[in-house]
């Protein structure tokens, strides 16, 4: 069981901010400190970020050595794990790709892959 909030910069192919999480004050912590690194992925458990990587360089690159940033991925993938995400962390960005099967989430609504239709998230008012 997920216990924890997280969010994504890298949000294939659109680039948008993608946010999950089991209570919406993580995911608000979590959307905060992306706001703040102005892009990263990160990990939050009971109101504390447990795991940040920066990537400010139009949310998608960081602008450390590599070095660096393998071990802040080293202890996101441990937080991660930790907080019972059953995905794995690299594959959670591909969420929107509306190019790989089955169903995706995009800006756009629902993408069913096979049949190349949107269905929207919200019905109109």
């Amino acid at each position: 069981r997920m216990v924890c909030a997280t969010t994504f910069s890298v949000g294939h192919d659109s680039h948008n901010i993608i946010v999950a999480g089991v209570n919406e004050a993580d995911m608000q912590i979590a959307l905060r400190a992306l706001e703040e690194k102005q892009g990263g992925v990160c990990v939050v458990r009971d109101g504390k970020v447990t795991a940040m990587v920066d990537l400010p360089i139009a949310g998608l690159l960081s602008d450390k050595r590599v070095t660096e940033v393998a071990e802040e991925m080293k202890v996101l993938k441990r937080e991660w794990e930790a907080a019972g995400c059953s995905i794995p962390y690299m594959g959670f960005n591909l969420i929107p790709l509306s190019v790989i099967p089955e169903i995706r989430i995009t800006d756009k609504g629902l993408v069913l892959v096979p049949e190349m239709a949107i269905v929207p998230a919200f019905e109109a008012a």
